[in-house]
């Protein structure tokens, strides 16, 4: 029987690759909406019923009204698909999660394609790159990020495949799916310098492929103009959002690199399960000492731990202790890509190296902040490194090589699933909320924003304005502050009066965002971890009777 499927898989690569991602993917379509989602649902919505104008609408994110165009920093290609996809399924979770396996399992097939060019096990490479904590969890919201990847990888394959091959008529293809993966996420035009690297490198003459590059910035630069035009800001106003956050949060490249070795070797643990085959024992040895050095400085640079609300004693303990870790496996992936170009020296292996060191780098120091979301599109290529360092080996283990990227898939499930934990708690706290005081009270406030909002919005409460802060309170008004939120401000014992708190517990061990443990997938501000083990506090929400005022 075992022998029946595997000719099957590998006579329907395809085919098993969509069967594997569903299969995978399709437990967790009724996430609720979390972090950032709500703003992509938002704007989706604007465009149904205004597609010229996609940001032409206030939101209450920060504490105050803005235009919808001054709060997000990204193109809308992913809000025109979630515009179509609620047009055609509604706006529900599994809805919207449906149609965005649409992207994902472009994504994995993508890979698959591209790695047939790079290595002789593509499937291996596919499986590895949905086998990762960092995909699943980005594949679970409804942001762009997992739609640029598909966008990405693609153009890669037909970039690839127009040198290989000697067809003209692919290049001009990339260069469109170049430009999409721009208008998705504005990181997507990265791939230019990446594929004129790769041309150059193959020796390829400039005419044949610089224009196809020019392409994707002549559409770019129209959508700037178009942005600007109407709202005044666009690619601009991304950039200035990203200086006036790192001049805030003054991090420094110290503390960049820190959380983005970390944020790359948690979000592509697979590199920690393959560890065995892909380095000899000596290697294994040098980075286990390397870990140790790493625990001690981390344990000295109290700085960098002062600034988060991590737990003292233990909690703070296992947080370093797990940072040395997942530090050590971002530097294994460093290792990878370099050792693969020093071993091979070609253009491929030129190509993946500069695709995992450019993703790194901007992801740790160019980025407004350290997140697995920027994290998501060096994937695939540390995947097709993976298998390209498997087959350097002289002995192959095929039955440990699965048992490894069994032990990835399951791995990466069980952040997955927290991750659907923590979601599903935010939306339970606000059904408790309201089962209690929506129809008991003359008017329902909220502080905080994220998938609390979203939900709030839903059921008719309003947001705070801090703008409006002194406005006298009416009697029977209640205003719900979550704990575990941005963008609160808790009011003092004299302007209000504390009438219940609810706790919601939420089950899973693993946490992606936890600041009490340090876990900040979304954001390394909010915790230095991609995701930490330990136990979770509840998702605690404090109801207050404001008396007179909403906030001092």
């Amino acid at each position: 029987m075992s022998g029946i499927i595997r000719r099957w898989v590998d006579g329907h690569p395809y085919g098993a690759l969509v069967f594997l991602t569903l299969a995978v993917l399709c437990p967790l379509l009724a996430k609720p909406f979390n972090v950032d989602d709500p703003l992509f649902i938002w704007a989706a919505q604007q465009i149904e019923a205004h597609p010229g104008n996609p940001y032409g609408f206030e939101v209450n994110w920060y504490g105050t009204p803005q235009p919808m165009w001054t709060i997000t920093q990204n193109p809308p290609g992913a809000c025109y698909f979630l515009a179509l996809a609620g047009a055609l399924v509604g706006w529900g979770e599994i809805g919207q999660h449906g149609a965005l396996l649409l992207p994902a399992i472009a994504a994995i097939l993508g890979t698959w394609r591209l790695a047939r060019h790079l290595c002789g096990q593509p499937l291996l490479a596919a499986t590895i790159t949905l086998c990762t904590p960092v995909f699943l969890v980005s594949a679970n919201t409804v942001m762009c990020d997992v739609m640029m990847l598909a966008c990405w990888v693609w153009a890669a394959v037909f970039w690839v495949e127009g040198f290989q091959t000697g067809s003209a008529r692919k290049l001009p293809v990339a260069g469109c799916l170049i430009a999409l993966a721009a208008l998705t996420k504005y990181y997507g035009i990265c791939l230019v310098p990446l594929l004129a690297a790769y041309a150059v490198i193959s020796h390829k003459p400039v005419k044949r492929w610089l224009p196809f590059l020019l392409l994707p910035l002549a559409i770019l630069g129209a959508y700037e103009y178009a942005m600007v035009a109407g709202y005044g800001s666009g690619l601009q106003g991304a950039v200035q959002y990203v200086r006036h956050h790192s001049t805030f949060d003054g991090s420094s490249k110290i503390d960049g690199t820190i959380c983005g070795l970390a944020f790359a070797g948690g979000g592509l643990a697979a590199v920690t399960f393959f560890a065995s085959l892909l380095w000899h024992r000596r290697s294994l040895f040098a980075l286990t000492a390397v870990m140790g050095l790493i625990f001690l400085l981390l344990w000295f640079y109290t700085g960098f731990w002062g600034k988060y609300d991590i737990a003292a004693g233990p909690v703070l303990i296992r947080a370093k202790m797990q940072m040395a870790f997942w530090m050590t496996a971002g530097l294994g992936i460093l290792a990878l890509a370099a050792a693969d170009t020093w071993q091979r020296r070609d253009a491929n292996s030129t190509l993946l190296l500069l695709w995992v060191l450019g993703t790194f780098s901007f992801a740790s120091f160019c980025n407004w902040t350290v997140n697995g979301r920027s994290i998501l599109p060096m994937v695939p290529a540390v995947a097709i490194l993976i298998v390209r360092r498997l087959e350097l080996k002289s002995k192959r283990r095929p039955k440990a090589i699965w048992l490894a990227t069994a032990l990835c898939l399951m791995f990466a499930f069980l952040v997955a699933c927290a991750d659907f934990s923590g979601a599903a708690a935010v939306r339970r706290s606000t059904e408790d909320v309201l089962e209690k005081y929506a129809q008991s009270s003359r008017g329902v406030w909220f502080q905080g924003h994220w998938g609390f909002q979203y939900y709030m919005n839903a059921a008719g409460a309003a947001a705070v304005d801090f703008n409006e802060a002194k406005r006298s309170g009416i009697p029977g008004e209640v205003i719900v502050i979550p704990e575990q939120n941005t963008n609160i401000r808790l009011p003092s014992a004299t302007n209000a009066v504390l009438l219940d708190v609810f706790k919601v517990a939420v089950p899973a061990r693993v946490a992606v965002w936890s600041r009490t443990l340090g876990a900040g997938f979304y954001d390394a501000g909010y915790g230095p971890l991609p995701f930490a083990f330990g136990t979770l506090p509840p998702e605690t929400v404090f109801v207050y009777s404001p008396v007179p005022a909403l906030i001092k």
